[in-house]
């Protein structure tokens, strides 16, 4: 299949999914330039991007139908497998030179059969899970990771631009999933560092401003403590990434890495910590509400500390 020509104004952008990170990301296409068409399944959820001008379509399919490059980035591979291979999903309702591009961290065999589907009608396919949160959404920061033909991808470069600073094509089919589940992994483990790093700090009668000031600019630094540890301290559990979201996250990594033959002990603790925040009723909370149940284990009340 030839490489498809997108420019800002001609090419037709259809988006699925309008959630904490959707919404913002299909608004940076529309300052971008490009005209958009948008389905998710809470209309309300999408009425910021119609008011700057997009269309709303009924349906998966119907976005499909109105657009050259369609985006995704839902829930679950459950969600994935519905809007683009459904009856009514978005390779239902495209024509060849089409271009699903699916942002949704998902599982890296669902990219594969995606590909393939997509290939038998003459439609290109793209994996490219995204790394940076809310504030990288917001931003137009993210970290992307691509999975796909390599011509397609850097015809997509107009696209990556509007949304990320960090984009790399990482190989063909799944490969943009595979590198999320690497990603995946390094912040399940580096939660509980930050989490309980925190916790110790607290009881240890340490003021934790100051404290972040210092391990923020050393060796301990990360994403996850300079752009968390802020919201931890202030007792602000909003979800720039949703726990439920991210107990599938490491579920498909735990798989994966099975089947590969790999033992992966933090991986699977971080797993189980999270099943238990879960289960206190913080599956809508951010991934850093982890505090929580790791302070309540010492004790601990956080919010009332």
């Amino acid at each position: 299949m030839a490489a498809p020509t997108i420019v800002p104004g001609e090419t037709r952008i259809g988006w699925i999914g309008t959630g904490v990170m959707g919404a913002s990301m299909v608004g940076h296409l529309i300052d971008a330039g490009f005209s958009a068409t948008v389905y998710s399944r809470t209309k309300e959820k999408s009425q910021g991007v119609l008011d700057k001008g997009a269309s709303w379509a009924d349906s998966p399919r119907a976005v499909a139908e109105a657009s050259d490059v369609i985006f995704s980035i839902v829930g679950f591979p459950a969600d994935v497998r519905e809007v683009i291979l459904g009856d009514d999903g978005a390779l239902a309702g495209s024509k060849e030179g089409n271009v699903l591009v699916d942002m949704t961290t998902s599982e890296p065999s669902l990219a594969v059969e995606i590909h393939q589907a997509a290939a038998a009608r003459g439609v290109s396919s793209v994996d490219a899970p995204v790394s940076g949160g809310d504030v990288g959404a917001t931003n137009g920061t993210l970290s992307i990771m691509i999975g796909g033909d390599q011509e397609v991808v850097e015809a997509l470069q107009p696209c990556w631009d509007a949304m990320g600073s960090t984009i790399v094509h990482q190989g063909g089919a799944g490969a943009g999933q595979h590198t999320k589940m690497v990603n995946q992994i390094l912040i399940a483990t580096n939660m509980i560092g930050v989490c309980e790093a925190l916790l110790y700090g607290q009881k240890a009668g340490l003021d934790l401003p100051t404290v972040l000031q210092s391990v923020g600019g050393g060796a301990a630094a990360s994403w996850s403590l300079s752009n968390l540890g802020p919201r931890i301290m202030e007792n602000n559990f909003d979800p720039g990434f949703f726990v439920e979201h991210f107990i599938k996250d490491m579920s498909i990594a735990l798989s994966e890495g099975k089947s590969l033959g790999l033992s992966l002990p933090g991986l699977a603790l971080s797993h189980q910590l999270y099943l238990g925040l879960q289960a206190q009723g913080h599956g809508r909370d951010g991934t850093h509400a982890l505090e929580l149940t790791l302070a309540a284990a010492s004790g601990v009340d956080w919010h009332n500390r």
